[in-house]
C-alpha cells in the first residue's frame, strides 16, 4: 500500500511532460550526505595542514582537534553510500575491484589510500611520543592497549621525536593533494555527467573542493567551541579570530567560483537554459536562494567581513562565530542537496518536472541520514578521550 500511495504522490506531483524512468529520484538523501560528509573530512584536515605545513601558529590549538574531526567523519564516509545500495553487503567490491576506468570504483582506492595512508599514519606519528608515555603512566588494560596502539616501538629520545615530526610532516604535506583528491573526485562524478546540464561542468570539482574547505573549517571552529564549553577551559581567541578569517577567505574564493559558474551559465544560454531558471525559481528557490546564497553565504560573509575591521567584546564574537559555523554548515548541506536533488527533478526533455519528498517520519533515508551524521560526533568523542590533544607531551610544530 506504501508504494502505491507513494506512487500517487509522486504522479500528484509532476509538471509538464516527463520520461516515465524520471518520476522516482534514483539518489536520495543519503546521496547528499555522502558529499557532504567527505567535504567535512577534507575541509577539516585542510585547516589542519595550515598550522603545520603553513606555520599558522595561531591555529595551533585546532590542530589535533581538526586531525581527530577527519578521522572521525572518515570513518563513517562510506556509509551513506552502502547504505543506498541494494546490496549493501557487497559494498567491499568497489574497494577492491581494480577498475580503473570506473569512476565509482575508484573511489575505494581514493578512500583507503586518504584513510590508511593520510590519517591513520598522520595522527600515529602525531601521537606515538605521548602514547608511550601514557603506556608508561597507565596501568592494566589501557596500558596494554597504549602499547599495542604504538606497535610496542617504545623509543623517546629527541632524534625519534624529530623522525616523528619529519614524517608526520612529510604525510601532511601529500595530504594536502589527497584531500583535494577526495573532494574534488565528488565533484568530478557529477561534474562528468554530460547527459544533465545542471552537473555537466569543468567548475563542478573546484567548487566542490572549496566548499568542502569552508565546511570543514565551520565544523572544527564549532567543535572547537563545544569542546572548551564542555570542558569549561579558556578558548584561544586568537585561535578562534585565525579561523574566522580563513574561514572568511575561503568563502569569498567558493563564493565568487559558484557565481562565476552561474554567470558562465546564464551567459551561454544553451537549450538548457530555459528549464534550469524554471527549476532555479521554483522547485529550488528556497533551497538556492534562501539557504545556499543567504543563510550559507551572505550572512557570513557580511558578517565575517564587518569583524575584519571591528572587532567586539570576546563574549560577542563568540556568540557570533558559532552562530556563524551553524549557517555556513546548513548552507554548504543545501550546496549539496541542490546539485544531488536538484540535478534529478527536472527531465532531460526539458519540458517538465518531478518531484522528490522527504519522509521525516518513518522515512529510512532520512533516519539513515542522521544516524551517519551523528555517529562521527560520537567517534570523536571516544577519539579525544583515548588521544587527548590537551594532554599530549610532544612539542609544537
Amino acid at each position: 500500500m506504501n508504494k502505491f500511495q507513494s506512487l500517487y504522490e509522486a504522479l500528484a506531483n509532476l509538471d509538464g511532460f516527463i520520461y516515465p524512468n524520471e518520476i522516482a529520484l534514483n539518489w536520495d538523501l543519503l546521496i547528499v550526505m555522502y558529499p557532504y560528509i567527505t567535504g567535512l573530512v577534507a575541509g577539516a584536515f585542510i585547516l589542519a595542514s595550515l598550522n603545520r605545513v603553513f606555520a599558522i601558529k595561531a591555529l595551533r590549538p585546532t590542530y589535533e582537534i581538526s586531525l581527530l574531526t577527519a578521522l572521525s567523519f572518515m570513518l563513517v564516509a562510506t556509509m551513506p553510500l552502502i547504505s543506498h545500495l541494494g546490496q549493501p553487503l557487497r559494498f567491499y567490491e568497489m574497494l577492491i575491484t581494480p577498475h580503473l576506468t570506473s569512476a565509482m570504483a575508484i573511489f575505494g582506492f581514493v578512500y583507503l589510500w586518504y584513510l590508511m595512508v593520510v590519517l591513520l599514519l598522520e595522527i600515529w606519528f602525531d601521537y606515538r611520543y605521548d602514547m608511550v608515555i601514557w603506556s608508561q603512566q597507565k596501568k592494566g588494560f589501557m596500558k596494554f592497549f597504549y602499547k599495542a596502539l604504538t606497535l610496542w616501538v617504545s623509543d623517546t629520545s629527541p632524534e625519534s621525536r624529530k623522525t616523528d615530526e619529519k614524517i608526520g610532516y612529510f604525510i601532511t604535506v601529500i595530504g594536502i593533494p589527497s584531500a583535494f583528491l577526495l573532494h574534488g573526485y565528488v565533484g568530478f562524478i557529477f561534474g562528468s555527467i554530460k547527459a544533465n546540464p545542471w552537473w555537466s561542468t569543468v567548475m563542478m570539482p573546484v567548487i566542490f573542493i572549496f566548499s568542502a574547505m569552508v565546511s570543514g573549517i565551520a565544523l572544527v571552529m564549532f567543535i572547537y567551541m563545544a569542546i572548551s564549553y564542555l570542558r569549561k577551559q579558556k578558548i584561544d581567541m586568537n585561535a578562534l579570530d585565525t579561523i574566522a578569517k580563513y574561514l572568511f577567505y575561503i568563502l569569498i574564493l567558493d563564493f565568487t567560483l559558484e557565481s562565476l559558474d552561474q554567470i558562465h551559465r546564464i551567459y551561454e544560454a544553451d537549450e538548457s537554459f530555459d528549464i534550469l531558471k524554471l527549476l532555479v525559481r521554483s522547485k529550488l528557490f528556497f533551497t538556492f536562494f534562501i539557504m545556499q546564497i543567504g543563510v550559507g553565504t551572505l550572512i557570513p560573509l557580511t558578517t565575517l567581513g564587518f569583524l575584519q575591521f571591528k572587532k567586539p567584546r570576546e563574549r560577542i564574537r563568540k556568540i557570533i562565530y558559532l552562530i556563524i559555523s551553524i549557517c555556513v554548515l546548513v548552507g554548504i548541506f543545501y550546496m549539496r542537496w541542490n546539485v544531488v536533488i536538484g540535478g534529478q527533478l527536472f527531465s532531460k526533455s526539458f519540458y517538465g518536472f518531478t518531484s522528490y519528498k522527504v519522509n521525516l517520519i518513518g522515512g529510512s533515508d532520512v533516519s539513515l541520514s542522521l544516524l551517519w551524521f551523528i555517529v562521527p560526533f560520537f567517534i570523536l568523542a571516544f577519539l579525544l578521550w583515548l588521544l587527548p590533544p590537551w594532554r599530549k607531551h610532544a612539542s609544537d610544530f
